[in-house]
């Protein structure tokens, strides 16, 4: 996929729902400082986080009155955003991509290593290296950007995420993904994510076409 349209496909998701704001960006690189620790080359990394940019993808099929509503969601109305997973995956189908990375990041980012995750209810081995890793990494960024009721975003919000990412630790995360971003995070290496992409920055000034 090229730059450009990779960016494409990104406005497309930001215009559908305002939330991700800058949450696109962070999310990829947190999951290239995740996989340059872990030794990955270069070819998984820009596979990886394309698929991190596009995980959202699927949501650009639900209807804005579910995606937008300020108040709770239905349990039928959750359903509906359960499926982004899949019509995602459908979409990348019908776009021709090919590679297992992003096909697997944008199918199973919502599972959960006890299996109580969605849409599959798969578990453990059986999802996808990268969306174990991807899972740990999405918790932790809902976790410290802007949400109408919590006023902390960032490096405000981050101790407390880590907290709640090693207590699900064996249930909701694979634990060695979950070690392996929370020894990034003590150790300071995503400190400068946290500080220049929060939500308290403009998104408009960050961009994926980069190496």
């Amino acid at each position: 996929m090229t730059p450009d349209k990779l960016e494409e496909l990104v406005r497309a998701i930001e215009v559908k729902d305002r939330s991700t704001a800058a949450h696109t960006y962070r999310v990829v690189l947190y999951l290239r400082a995740l996989l340059e620790e872990s030794g990955a080359d270069q070819e998984t990394i820009r596979l990886a986080t394309q698929g991190a940019a596009l995980h959202d993808i699927g949501k650009l099929d639900i209807p804005d009155g579910i995606l937008q509503k300020p108040d709770r969601l239905t349990a039928d109305e959750f359903e509906v955003i359960q499926q982004h997973a899949v019509t995602g995956y459908a979409r990348m189908i019908d776009m021709d991509v090919e590679e297992e990375i992003i096909l697997d990041l944008v199918r199973y980012h919502h599972e959960r290593w006890d299996g109580e995750g969605y849409p599959f209810r798969v578990k453990a081995d059986e999802i996808p290296v990268i969306a174990r890793q991807f899972a740990v990494i999405d918790t932790f960024d809902a976790l410290t950007s802007f949400r109408p009721y919590r006023e902390q975003v960032g490096p405000e919000a981050a101790e407390q995420a880590i907290i709640e990412i090693k207590n699900g630790s064996g249930t909701h995360f694979w634990p060695e993904a979950a070690e392996a971003f929370i020894d990034l995070y003590r150790r300071g290496n995503l400190d400068y994510i946290l500080e220049h992409f929060n939500d308290a920055k403009a998104p408009d000034r960050f961009s994926l076409n980069h190496d």
